[in-house]
């Protein structure tokens, strides 16, 4: 968006404040809010300037002068500032010589991957589009302390409220049977119609949205398909509006994996494909599941890097307690058409040739997604360039397999710690043309390790049970 044409907005909708948000390598979200009186092309050329030695992942105190230079492409105006706001997202930039990116700002991986592809198959562009499965809650407290630690959560919608409610209406989900349910069980489709409508307002398109199968409050919102870059800032935007929106009406919303025991996790399900002028590449009315050679190599290609790609896409110790059998949660990594228990599902009931795709399962909202989307992305690329085969698809329950035909497949990591295992042996295809650098694989590996460290010295409650006694 051209200056002249920020201006008019700003005019137009009398425009206070800027907001200018940005992503550390984790993937949470800072900002900071200038006057409208500083909208002018400086700002886009010179930035503002931010200390990147207090951000996760990013600089040293002795080289912590960093530069915020916000797209004009992503201007948005912010609906939950009370005072009229214009936000932006923007990139952290290096400033030792000169202005330049820095090598750990998780947008320039996913601008960086663009550029690859493109170098790689020119004119064509990835696409994605994820599914948001959050739980909202009435009550959140937890605390870790040395001489308590504790979670509580409730919902107005879960089972185990139906004989303590003090409202006596009943409609109660009972567990496990959220999915699709409809009002008055759903006690939320409003409050996602109206998310879904302040979303569209800022450019990101509904899909559906629907109760998921958690029957104390879980819910999904798929949006449509957008190229790499544009989906990762429009991923932390959903979280964003979900979480705010919420928020302002007394509800609590968490994209956390797996934040009740026993219960459906929430994951981030990424369907994704290639595509020219003409269409998705994926489609072949012939192929293997109607897919062309290409889309078989480039699942191929993430089949073969699942492991490390987890080291991304599920990114934290919590999202390994969702991976688990007997919640369709995918355990395996192969894929199939229709199986929900593959790492990849080719979807039987799509029918638009020119958004042919597949869905890549093991995914969760823990994720940096400008990293996550680029590393799936190069698998599928390295997958394409060296024509790996997937072999055929496993149309089968992995949850009813034998330990004989289980041994024939690959299990996907069982812990964060594995993942990350994975991809210090596995990420060669990631360094290509520079898109992730070995600067940046070692910071995300020490930040992931030391919260692995950082849980295994905590005792949890389970353990009181187990162990007070002996």
């Amino acid at each position: 968006m051209e200056i002249a044409q920020l201006l008019k907005i700003a005019k137009e909708k009398k425009i206070e404040f800027l907001d200018l948000k940005f992503v550390d390598l984790p993937g949470l979200w800072h900002h900071i809010t200038l006057p409208v009186s500083s909208l002018n092309k400086t700002l886009f050329k010179t930035g503002v300037g931010v200390d990147g030695s207090s951000l996760a992942g990013f600089s040293s105190i002795e080289r912590g002068d960093m530069i915020l230079l916000p797209d004009p492409a992503t201007a948005f105006i912010d609906p939950f500032f009370e005072h009229p706001t214009l936000s932006f997202i923007g990139n952290i930039m290096d400033v030792s010589d000169r202005i330049r990116p820095f090598s750990r700002n998780p947008r320039r991986v996913a601008i960086d991957a663009e550029k690859y592809l493109d170098k790689t198959k020119k004119g064509v562009k990835a696409f994605f589009g994820p599914e948001f499965e959050f739980y909202l809650f009435d009550k959140v407290n937890f605390y870790q302390g040395p001489e308590e630690a504790f979670y509580y959560l409730d919902s107005s919608e879960a089972e185990w409220n139906a004989a303590r409610d003090a409202e006596n209406l009943g409609y109660k989900i009972p567990y496990k049977k959220g999915y699709h349910v409809a009002p008055p069980l759903d006690r939320s489709f409003n409050l996602r119609s109206e998310i879904s409508s302040m979303l569209a307002k800022v450019g990101i398109e509904l899909k559906y949205h629907h109760h998921e199968v958690g029957s104390a409050g879980q819910h999904e919102i798929e949006i449509q398909f957008a190229p790499l870059l544009k989906m990762a800032d429009q991923s932390m935007l959903v979280k964003y509006f979900v979480k705010n929106y919420c928020f302002q009406h007394q509800k609590s919303a968490t994209f956390m994996p797996k934040p009740l025991f026993n219960e459906p996790g929430s994951g981030l399900h990424i369907h994704q494909y290639l595509s020219n002028s003409k269409g998705s590449l994926f489609f072949n009315e012939k192929g293997i599941a109607r897919f062309s050679q290409i889309g078989l190599h480039y699942i191929g290609g993430v089949i073969k890097h699942v492991d490390s790609i987890l080291a991304f896409s599920n990114p934290s110790t919590n999202s390994f307690k969702r991976l688990v059998p007997g919640f369709e949660a995918p355990v395996a990594g192969t894929y199939s058409v229709g199986n929900r228990t593959a790492c990849i599902r080719i979807p039987g009931y799509q029918q638009d040739a020119k958004k042919m795709r597949f869905e890549f399962r093991p995914p969760d909202a823990t994720m940096n997604p400008y990293l996550a989307y680029a590393a799936m992305l190069m698998a599928g690329i390295d997958g394409i360039k060296n024509k790996i085969d997937p072999g055929l698809p496993l149309d089968k329950n992995i949850d009813n397999l034998s330990e004989k035909e289980l041994a024939k497949i690959h299990r996907l990591p069982t812990s964060l710690s594995k993942a990350l295992n994975a991809l210090e042996k596995d990420h060669q295809y990631l360094l290509r043309d520079g898109v992730f650098t070995e600067d940046l694989l070692e910071h995300w590996v020490d930040i992931k390790r030391k919260e692995i460290a950082e849980l295994s010295i905590r005792p949890t409650p389970y353990e009181f049970e187990l162990y007070y006694d002996i």
